[in-house]
């Protein structure tokens, strides 16, 4: 099976064209209600139509209490959270998380089914990761569930295979149940492939290069944003800086209706 998208209309792009990043469909912070703004900003250079997501060496970590020496350069299409001390707010990837800094609601991108996608270049530093994935809007606690679209390990991929990670999450939604695979697949993933994501209301179809790769057989129902990144995780030196995720272009298309 490959990828149809004669069934969708194009909603969201970026094919990094401009000088700097398009503040209208991205946010250049990661999670910041669990951090702050300051410490959650992302790394980035935007050169010949490309996006570089870096990790350099003299960046903070995100949120040591939270992820101790974890660095993160992220962008995101939305952010939710309530006021300062309370447990509300997206992605609560550990307990008793409470928001520290305050966060202006904004919903740049949040889709409800269609099909994700993004052509990259992931990186073979060992202690590197690269990943797109998306996340409810969680504005109802429930509505919390991942698609993954893709992630990468700089230490599960050489110059002709790789393991990419694909497939969805609960966190705090009953109605989903964990269903993550680690899908083995030739292709040298340092260079650009596309990786796609197709929502449908009962399945989630995962392709790289409009190629069929695996699906799950549950979706998550409600708005979901998009969350691009690099993470560099903490150990021994690794190699020079920055750490550098490329970015070709990112793409949202949404059903056709009629």
């Amino acid at each position: 099976m490959r990828v149809d998208r004669s069934r969708y209309l194009l909603e969201f792009s970026d094919d990094f064209t401009g000088a700097e990043l398009d503040r209208s469909k991205w946010i250049r912070h990661y999670l910041p209600q669990w951090s702050s703004r300051a410490l959650s900003a992302a790394r980035s250079r935007i050169a010949d139509g490309r996006l570089a997501l870096l990790i350099e060496e003299d960046q903070p970590a995100w949120a040591p209490e939270l992820n101790g020496g974890l660095r993160v350069s992220n962008l995101q299409t939305g952010v939710f959270a309530g006021p300062v001390g309370s447990t509300v707010g997206q992605h609560q990837f550990a307990p008793g998380l409470r928001v520290r800094e305050s966060q202006l609601e904004q919903r740049l991108f949040t889709p409800h089914f269609g099909l994700i996608e993004a052509r990259i270049a992931a990186t073979s530093d060992p202690r590197s990761m690269v990943a797109l994935w998306m996340i409810g809007f969680e504005d109802e606690p429930t509505h919390s569930a991942e698609i993954c679209i893709f992630e990468i390990f700089g230490s599960e991929l050489t110059a002709d295979a790789a393991i990419v990670g694909m497939g969805v999450h609960p966190f705090g939604d009953p109605g989903i149940r964990d269903d993550f695979r680690k899908v083995p697949v030739a292709v040298d993933a340092r260079e650009f492939h596309t990786y796609s994501a197709e929502w449908l209301p009962d399945e989630v179809r995962f392709f790289i290069d409009d190629e069929l790769v695996t699906s799950v057989d549950q979706s998550p129902n409600y708005p979901m944003q998009l969350m691009l990144n690099i993470y560099e995780f903490e150990g021994e030196p690794s190699g020079p800086y920055p750490k550098r995720f490329d970015v070709d272009w990112v793409r949202g298309y949404r059903p056709m209706t009629g």
